[in-house]
């Protein structure tokens, strides 16, 4: 709802009026789109200081500390549900009751079987391909699969595409982890949780029995539920401007796993893995701390700090205590391990670490733990695509039902030659 004005003066003598839209929680944003009609464009690389939407669904404070879900704080979420239900909360704006959400479960885990054909799509990849070239390429294929529910104007498509991608997700990324291993694919079971139908796919094999851990299950989905949204990020923003050009959902979610991919985005907890690798002993911990002090080396300790929370990452909170019960119950004698642990320490009790605020952050943790349980370092990404498949879905249908579909056209400042002749190469 649109409740202030602002005046812009521009020292030419000109004077604009604009709108200022209320926010329920956090800045209030100045409507700039009657700029245009006064030949004037805001300049913002990055866009952070411009809301590109309007969205209900996640809200971040990052100076506090802050991050909730349709108004959940995360660590309460993370302590009281679990990956579906917060999915659910995603997705529908409120969390279920008990039928809707033994009815929800249902359903997704009806879909969590992918093609038969796909199996065999996924041997036209190298077995030593990077497991996220291979989750853009299947993903933004399953439209080929499921072209049956991709008219994204048919609520009903919408509704399916989201259950078969929340459901799939999980299958595919096991699929990937077992194709380059050269193990056979194992098929979902139904009778699993949501995490611990993963990590059966992962780890099982029919030559035996498979047991899920508890303890390793409760810490996968406490993963999942730390990334499953944050906002207006690159790869979510990825798939908002895919899906502005009115793409299929699929390929959407595929756009949104590309950008994922990048090391400031979603590869962080994969540079934190290879920092603990490049430290390699508890011995040369303090010779990299002062290399990371030190402004002029160009070593930077990853998993401490984040972007956008000048405080304590809230989902570190959550995700340290996890990480110590991963290890205790594990037992794992490993230096990586050793290192992160005392690398922990230090940035929790020393004077520059704490007054820099750069304390460990959620990337930190998830990497310890994924390390731990034997995920390989190539498939972190993967998790986090995974587990953001859900804030994905949410942002793409709130859009439609939202409605008035804007297609994304940034504009631009232009800073190249003025308009000039160009004339034929024989003749100049």
């Amino acid at each position: 709802m649109t409740e202030l004005k602002a005046t812009l003066s521009i020292s030419d003598g000109r004077e604009l009026e604009v709108d200022v839209h209320r926010a329920v929680l956090g800045y209030d944003a100045i409507d700039v789109q009657s700029l245009v009609k006064n030949h004037l464009f805001t300049y913002d690389p990055g866009f952070m200081s411009t809301a590109s939407c309007q969205s209900a669904i996640t809200y971040i404070d990052g100076d506090e500390g802050v991050l909730l879900h349709r108004g959940y704080p995360i660590e309460q979420l993370a302590e009281n549900a679990d990956y579906l239900e917060v999915s659910y909360l995603l997705l529908f704006g409120e969390r279920p009751n008990k039928e809707q959400y033994k009815a929800f479960e249902a359903r997704v885990k009806k879909h969590t079987l992918v093609h038969e054909q796909i199996s065999r799509f996924f041997h036209g990849f190298r077995r030593d391909s990077h497991p996220m070239a291979i989750m853009c390429g299947v993903s933004g294929a399953l439209a080929a699969f499921y072209h049956d529910s991709i008219d994204v104007n048919n609520i009903y498509h919408r509704e399916l595409t989201a259950y078969r991608l929340l459901a799939k997700m999980p299958t595919l990324a096991a699929m990937c982890y077992k194709y380059s291993i050269g193990q056979p694919f194992m098929y979902p079971q139904r009778h699993l949780s949501f995490s611990g139908n993963f990590l059966y796919m992962m780890f099982a094999t029919p030559c035996e029995p498979y047991m899920v851990n508890p303890v390793l299950e409760k810490a996968m989905d406490k993963i999942f539920i730390l990334h499953a949204d944050h906002e207006q990020n690159a790869s979510t923003s990825t798939v908002r401007t895919a899906a502005s050009s009115g793409a299929n959902p699929f390929a959407c979610i595929a756009a949104g796993i590309a950008s994922l991919w990048g090391p400031a985005h979603g590869g962080a907890n994969e540079a934190c893995i290879n920092m603990l690798e490049e430290i390699g002993s508890v011995d040369r911990i303090p010779e990299y701390i002062e290399k990371a002090k030190d402004k002029d080396d160009p070593f930077r300790l990853m998993g401490f700090g984040h972007r956008v929370y000048k405080n304590y990452d809230p989902r570190a909170k959550v995700m340290r205590q996890t990480c110590h019960e991963v290890l205790k119950e594990l037992d794992v004698q490993n230096p990586l391990l050793d290192v992160a642990l005392e690398l922990e320490r230090i940035a929790l009790s020393d004077p520059y670490f704490v007054d820099h605020k750069l304390y460990p952050n959620v990337d930190f943790y998830s990497g310890i733990i994924l390390k731990a349980i034997g995920i390989p370092v190539s498939m972190f990404t993967v998790m986090f695509a995974l587990a953001r498949t859900v804030g994905w879905i949410a942002h793409w249908k709130e859009m439609y039902n939202q409605g008035a579909i804007k297609i994304v056209r940034p504009r631009q400042l232009y800073v190249g030659h003025p308009q000039r002749d160009f004339e034929a190469m024989d003749k100049s």
